[in-house]
């Protein structure tokens, strides 16, 4: 048997559980997990290494129609993708029907020349009859080549799709060594891992106007210890109250959660420090921007 290889982009409306899969094939925390849109904004590539094959995720910001500069920088990178890869994976959500999202997403898909199969996640949601109407739908557009139904959450018929994927892929060679699973940096990872925390801590208190840069990330040379400054950027004044929190609150427990999950990334203490900044209207301003490619 020969070795295959090849690029997968997820593609799909925000919050249809594109990180969640990703980190349930990989079998590792890669990507953060909310139930807020648009929580991933980079193109961040995952790998699955299999025993003949080698299949590079690229988890993509949730198509939605711009609404701000930050907004349209985040439909410019899926959409990146699509000439890039050799499979497209569309996913959707099962329990819920085909709204305007994913027309949008489907007028673009029609346009591809790769193959792109139908990833129906969250099955466990829903009776067998309306999944089984559900797929009937999706099997009248021709660009569809195969559907595969799973629930990433409770890790059904993972391995089902991953065997689906590699009958696509082409031969190849290893693009990434095999003990690499992800090819962000681990300031991006950091960032990202902060950012998490604040979405899971503030739930509906801030609107996504969040950014996380980090300052310094340095190991000490006496010590096995690497010491973390980040600023998170917000819009508002008051904002910046929430996040803070009463006495501090908050921001220990937002920096306390990140800081374990860090540290477990690393495999090594971190000292994390948390400072709160107020940028108006940050997701307009090309510096930000810039920032986050």
């Amino acid at each position: 048997m020969s070795f295959k290889s090849g690029f997968v982009t997820i593609i799909g409306r925000t919050n249809v559980g594109k990180s969640t899969l990703i980190n349930k094939i990989i079998q590792e925390k890669l990507l953060i997990v909310s139930d807020k849109p648009q929580t991933t904004r980079n193109k961040i590539s995952a790998i699955y290494n299999g025993k003949k094959s080698q299949i590079v995720f690229l988890d993509t910001p949730g198509m939605h129609k711009p609404k701000n500069k930050y907004s349209e920088q985040l439909v410019r990178t899926t959409k990146s993708t699509l000439g890039e890869v050799d499979v497209v994976m569309f996913m959707i959500d099962s329990s819920a029907i085909i709204g305007p999202g994913d027309k949008y997403i489907i007028e673009i898909l029609k346009t591809v020349s790769v193959p792109v199969i139908l990833v129906i996640n969250k099955t466990d949601l829903v009776s067998k009859s309306e999944l089984a109407a559900l797929m009937k739908i999706y099997e009248e557009y021709n660009f569809i080549k195969d559907i595969v139904c799973i629930s990433a959450l409770n890790d059904t018929n993972i391995r089902g799709l991953i065997k689906v994927l590699e009958s696509y892929m082409p031969e190849g060679p290893e693009y990434y060594p095999r003990d690499m699973i992800i090819d962000q940096t681990e300031r991006k990872i950091a960032s990202e891992l902060i950012r998490e925390k604040l979405l899971m801590y503030l739930q509906d208190e801030i609107p996504h106007g969040v950014f996380v840069k980090i300052d310094k990330m340095k190991e000490r040379s006496d010590k096995k210890i690497v010491d973390i400054d980040a600023t998170i950027i917000c819009e508002k004044k008051s904002h910046k109250g929430i996040i803070i929190g009463k006495n501090g609150r908050k921001l220990k427990g937002i920096g306390k959660s990140a800081r374990e999950d860090i540290e477990r990334m690393l495999d090594m203490k971190v000292f994390l420090t948390l400072w709160v900044k107020v940028k108006k209207d940050w997701r307009n301003s090309e510096f930000y921007l810039r920032n986050l490619e």
